[in-house]
């Protein structure tokens, strides 16, 4: 039986070791945070934003790739929405329970596939087999893939955070399930389907291997006029120009770009640890 002192100073080391790793953990971030804001920060104006890029992307700006990293990630949450609030609602609400766990299994194993093996499997169904080619809709449908597990699990622990008694009184009244679905379920798990949605969103706004495979093109590319159409985004963007930079307006244009990356992800992130925040407030 450990003793009084002895669990004191048990006490102590432990929190002398979280409080260690906490510190390195913030200090990690802050560094990332501070050299991406040193070295794209003067990049980082108006006219680097708008304009788009020359000279295979040494030189101009990057509106073009901040419009496809834009239309692959919209896009992505629009096509998994849906589809994962289905899923979640039919688990919770429909299938027996002894299922509802291998379903889960299986969103899991998803999410922990490799995106290289989702950018194969988009080339070869959605660009090969479904004749899409590489464009924004086969990065668009290869991505709504990857981010679906994170919204369906989002969306279903917000629906079994809902009381009990909302759905005692749903049915006091007489509502059928459809009508508990819309008038309880939904409007109480709002919380969680947009927190799931910018979490997702911020996943696909960073993902490079999957659409190498299956949306983008490195340079030469606008605004996609049809379907079948690549884009090119930052994070190819990055790839290509710190791969082959050999000047300096070619290192400073990496920078901007990766600077821009991390606010559009960072923007997503937070506006989901935002909006989880107020609900725990509000609960």
């Amino acid at each position: 039986m450990m003793s009084v002192r002895g669990r004191s100073l048990a006490g102590v080391c432990w929190l002398f070791l979280t409080g260690i790793t906490t510190v390195i953990s913030v200090m990690l971030l802050v560094s990332v945070v501070t050299v991406m804001v040193a070295k794209g920060g003067a990049v980082l104006t108006w006219e680097f934003l708008s304009q788009p890029s020359r000279a295979f992307g040494a030189e101009g700006g990057i509106r073009s790739q901040i419009m496809g990293t834009l239309i692959l990630a919209l896009g992505a949450g629009l096509v998994s929405l849906p589809i994962a609030l289905g899923t979640a609602l039919y688990q919770s609400e429909y299938l027996a329970l002894r299922f509802q766990s291998i379903v889960m299994r299986f969103i899991y194993a998803l999410n922990g596939v490799p995106t290289i093996l989702f950018g194969l499997f988009g080339y070869l169904v959605f660009g090969l087999y479904l004749g899409l080619g590489i464009s924004w809709l086969s990065g668009v449908l290869i991505l709504a893939m990857m981010i679906l597990p994170t919204l369906v699990v989002s969306i279903r622990e917000a629906i079994e955070s809902i009381p009990s008694q909302y759905r005692e009184a749903g049915l006091a009244l007489g509502m059928t399930s459809p009508q508990l679905i819309r008038a309880v379920i939904v409007p109480h798990s709002f919380h969680g389907t947009v927190t799931g949605l910018l979490l997702g969103l911020a996943r696909a706004a960073g993902e490079t291997a999957a659409i190498l495979f299956t949306a983008t093109a490195f340079s030469g590319v606008d605004m996609p006029r049809s379907f079948n159409e690549p884009v090119t985004t930052l994070q190819t963007h990055i790839l290509v120009l710190s791969q082959e930079a050999v000047n300096s307006s070619a290192t400073s244009a990496v920078w901007g770009a990766a600077l821009m990356l991390m606010v559009l992800v960072f923007c997503f992130s937070l506006g989901a640890f935002a909006i989880r925040s107020r609900f725990r407030i509000e609960v």
